[in-house]
């Protein structure tokens, strides 16, 4: 069995990952990145519209500071950010954003002269400042009030995924595609490694480090209509789950986007809407500006999927073979605009959907999108229970999201959050040194093979797994979608215990040797139920309604009693995750208060306790 070490592992090269690998390897330290494809079609590739960071070069961004960005981010989370972690991130986002263009990102520039822009169907037009000229542009997106979205048309992903790569190769960084690690190697106290199954031949082999990174993106393919790619299916939460030690941070915090194309849901950015375009309904009337008058199609996420959900509920939405669905207009942007900074999506619309954007109108709905749950973290990316291991990115709940979290944050957060947690990681590295029991990695190899071999034998029943995923898959869909209630959400966990029980009994109808998917999916099958319990689960008790998490029978967002983050474990040999809770944050910079769009009644916290908290400036 083939062997590797190092100083640190990150598992997963995605953007997050290969900027903790950057971090840590231009301090001299050894570092292996593993990914289930190549580095450059990792998921981080797919993100469209682009990255957050207050730089206030363009004319729409006049007067965007850290400050702006960090209140937009703490009321964008519904108050359910950690402050200190948010902070953090706006204060460091600019700093990223030039070094990134440092290292060849290609930004999208301001060009002097008159620009245009479009707010509700309307063209305007504004004098750009000639000292700008050539500085890093903007775009608007929802639930700011400053444009400050830097992007390469609607690439960045792509373009910044490609830069970033290049910089691990510059350094050196060791790349390993078609990995898939299935299981850590630990004492229940310190992290040594994992278990990696090779997806070229389907044998195991074992990498351990003294530090451990967990970068693999979110778990959106647990439900069944999301805009995440078939790679982002919770394995790296999963290993870390099943330790028994490690919590999933927000299970419950799930959002859905509001532009999923229909049918397939893949994503069209909300630089659409940032650029001008606008929601229409069955009867090609606009009605966000109904609901939201002041942001409209530029609130919050998590608020836009809930009106267009209403609105279809009332009768509004556009009937098809697929389902319901409403239009996005994008067709005043004209032809420049549409072949220039939306290209990727007017590809996927002729590619996809067979429609011209630029003279017909595109299908959406809300669908999953991302993850604001994720393994739970400190402010320096150290995972809760065990020591030397860390997590960043979608993958983790390092927290500044909250229950909601603004599109172009996340994207940004790859690289921040990457940049910073790597220099935790360096100075973790520092004089460190670990003992590699090889009975701990020896026990550690064998189970995994003894579960290989279970599988491909049937030794633990013949149920199918695809059929067991696509009822979690359906049991989330009925009952912790956009709206949830306290009856679909025990229908869903009642659901889920019949699933659970069954993805314990899979067998394969393959023999599981080589490069074989099914074994892949089996693999994974029993913690992807686990996870879609915790959100379950989580929902059910959270009996208020807070950003992406939407109660029918509890409306009020409740600061007096929820004002809290969700911690679930999952016990060795439990049939339930158990729920704790902590402090959403230590400290406020801005006490709970209204979001300013969204809607909605507030019970409040006592006020000594946010007194308390509250930093005095």
């Amino acid at each position: 069995m083939q062997t590797y070490y190092s100083d640190l592992l990150v598992i997963g090269a995605g953007l997050a990952g290969e900027r903790v690998a950057v971090e840590a390897a231009q301090d001299g330290f050894d570092v292996i990145c593993l990914s289930i494809v190549p580095a450059r079609r990792s998921h981080s590739s797919a993100a469209q519209g682009g990255m957050q960071a207050a730089l206030g070069n363009c004319a729409k961004g006049e007067g965007d500071n850290v400050d702006v960005h960090f209140g937009d981010t703490v009321r964008g989370s519904d108050w359910g950010c950690d402050q200190e972690v948010a902070r953090l991130f706006a204060d460091t986002a600019p700093i990223e954003m030039r070094r990134l263009a440092h290292w060849g990102v290609p930004w999208n520039r301001v060009v002097p002269g008159k620009s245009f822009y479009f707010k509700g169907g309307e063209k305007f037009e504004k004098e750009e400042k000639e000292e700008k000229d050539g500085l890093i542009t903007a775009r608007s997106f929802g639930g700011t009030a400053k444009w400050r979205t830097c992007y390469t048309s609607d690439g960045t992903g792509h373009a910044v995924m490609c830069t970033m790569d290049n910089r691990c190769a510059e350094l050196g960084i060791n790349v390993f595609d078609r990995k898939e690690a299935i299981s850590l190697i630990h004492d229940g106290d310190v992290c040594t490694g994992a278990v990696v199954r090779c997806l070229r031949t389907g044998e195991l082999e074992v990498y351990l480090s003294k530090a451990t990174a967990i970068c693999t993106g979110g778990f959106g393919r647990i439900y069944k209509a999301t805009t995440n790619a078939v790679i982002c299916d919770g394995g790296g939460h999963i290993i870390a789950h099943d330790t028994g030690v490690v919590p999933i941070g927000n299970p419950e915090a799930i959002q859905f986007h509001p532009t999923g194309i229909v049918p397939t849901d893949i994503l069209v950015t909300e630089g659409c809407r940032g650029d001008g375009g606008t929601l229409l309904d069955v009867n090609e009337e606009r009605f966000m500006n109904i609901y939201e008058p002041e942001k409209a199609e530029l609130a919050s996420r998590d608020v836009v999927s809930r009106w267009m959900t209403h609105h279809m509920r009332q009768g509004k939405g556009v009937k098809s073979a697929y389902g319901e669905h409403l239009w996005l207009d994008i067709r005043h942007l004209g032809d420049k605009h549409i072949s220039t900074k939306l290209r990727e999506v007017d590809e996927i619309c002729h590619h996809f959907l067979g429609v011209d954007p630029r003279t017909q109108l595109i299908p959406v709905r809300p669908t999953q999108h991302y993850t604001m749950a994720g393994v739970r973290t400190d402010k320096d990316g150290a995972v809760y229970g065990l020591k030397g291991l860390f997590s960043a990115g979608e993958a983790a709940c390092w927290d500044m999201h909250g229950f909601n979290r603004l599109g172009g944050n996340s994207l940004a957060e790859t690289v921040v959050a990457g940049g910073i947690i790597g220099r935790k990681i360096s100075e973790f590295l520092q004089g460190y040194e670990t003992d590699f029991k090889t009975a701990l990695v020896g026990d550690a190899v064998r189970k995994e093979q003894d579960r290989m071999d279970k599988l491909a034998s049937g030794a633990n029943g013949k149920e199918n797994v695809y059929k067991v995923r696509e009822e979690m898959q359906d049991a989330l869909m009925d009952g912790c979608f956009v709206f949830r209630n306290d009856a679909g959400l025990k229908k869903c966990i009642e659901t889920l215990q019949g699933t659970l029980d069954k993805a314990r009994k899979v067998g394969l109808v393959s023999s599981g040797v080589g490069a074989n998917p099914e074994m892949a999916a089996a693999l994974k099958i029993e913690g992807q139920v686990k996870i879609a319990m915790c959100i379950a689960k989580g929902a059910l008790e959270r009996t208020e309604s807070r950003g992406s998490h939407n109660r029918e029978d509890y409306t009020d967002r409740n600061d007096r009693d929820w004002l809290n983050r969700t911690l679930a474990y999952w016990r060795e040999g439990a049939d339930m995750p158990e729920l704790q809770y902590e402090d959403a944050t230590p400290c406020y910079e801005i006490p709970p208060g209204d979001r300013g769009y969204g809607g909605g009644s507030i019970i409040q916290a006592d006020q000594a306790e946010i007194d308390a908290k509250t930093i005095k400036k």
